[in-house]
């Protein structure tokens, strides 16, 4: 029998769906803490790993949080990012499009110049090192208000050449999309990518909402779709992406298991679906960990997963003719595994 998971490590993919402060190993997260001397509720890498067990999305951002709080220098920032970067390389990621929330920095007193700076830094350093291509999404924290995504917007707008585009993270019950149509409006007007994460937590309507008052160019997550056939459809029409991250839905109970996830009821209705690892050491895996989890409990074929890995190269934003270079190497690798 073909070894799938051996196929999978060395397929070529991107990923679309990726929250740096999320991707802070425990060792890498205890060592800033003890170099800031930062007083961290958690003493060792084990009894950090112990309380990733989160019963809702809530639970899981407190934890995140506190975790950021270890971010106080540029190198810390920089750290972070090339860290990420090392790994994604090593799984045969060819293409990264990474968030990045400057609210939960600034909120700490940290300048939005040396967070941004930072990772600025790592992205360029991963790109020498491992030729990596990578840029950065800034996300908006829905819970928060709109004058202060407007601020956010401000600090952001110096660099706007080097940012990829906006999303909109953070809580999603009780917060749709609506709220921050208008700084949405002024992000699109600078040129700057439109994403959003929606359909999680909230509700099919908050992907709508998503689609039309954000005019958003991927949805990230958006599972609760299938609460809305003509949604579904929808979608497979306009061959939105979706940024799927099933470790993480597994983990915030949006699925009781993986075995029950939709990824691929929706693959096999033509949606443009992706696999993410959203925020990988609390949820338990990087992409290809994700993808293997899948594999296993969904029995994707491999026609599924070359096609999950072409879906992530056509759902980026790079050009077309890196989206045709790239195609061309997943072509090469599926055809010398026959």
């Amino acid at each position: 029998m073909e070894n799938l998971a051996t196929f999978i490590r060395a397929l070529p993919k991107a990923e679309l769906h990726m929250h740096l402060e999320g991707s802070i190993e425990p060792e890498l997260m205890l060592e800033m803490a003890s170099r800031n001397a930062v007083d961290f509720p958690y003493s060792s890498a084990a009894e950090l790993r112990a309380a990733y067990d989160f019963k809702d999305l809530q639970s899981f951002l407190d934890i995140l949080y506190a975790g950021n709080d270890v971010l106080r220098t540029e190198h810390d920032f920089f750290e972070m990012t090339l860290a990420y970067l090392r790994r994604a390389n090593a799984d045969c990621i060819l293409r990264a499009e990474v968030f990045f929330t400057p609210q939960a920095h600034l909120r700490r007193g940290i300048p939005f110049e040396v967070a941004i700076g930072g990772v600025l830094r790592g992205l360029e350093e991963g790109r020498r090192q491992f030729g990596i291509s990578a840029d950065v999404i800034i996300g908006f924290q829905r819970h928060r208000s709109e004058e202060e995504a407007f601020e956010v917007f401000e600090f952001a707008r110096p660099y706007r050449d080097r940012i990829l585009g906006v999303g909109l993270g953070g809580a999603e019950a009780g917060h749709p999309p609506r709220k921050f149509a208008r700084v949405f409006a002024k992000c699109r007007a600078l040129g700057w990518h439109i994403v959003a994460h929606a359909g999680e937590e909230g509700p099919a309507e908050y992907v709508e909402e998503a689609l039309d008052l954000l005019r958003v160019e991927r949805i990230d997550h958006g599972v609760r779709c299938e609460e809305k056939p003509e949604l579904v459809q929808r979608l497979a029409d306009l061959q939105i992406p979706l940024t799927v991250c099933p470790l993480s839905n597994v983990k915030l109970r949006v699925f009781p298991t993986m075995s029950a996830h939709n990824l691929k009821r929706l693959l096999t209705q033509g949606l443009m679906v992706t696999v993410n690892s959203d925020d990988p050491t609390q949820f338990g895996g990087y992409v290809n960990d994700n993808l293997e989890a899948c594999q296993v409990a969904l029995q994707l074929s491999k026609a599924d997963l070359t096609r999950l890995a072409r879906n992530s190269i056509e759902s980026a934003f790079i050009e077309d003719v890196e989206k045709v270079r790239y195609s061309r190497l997943i072509d090469d690798y599926t055809q010398s595994t026959h």
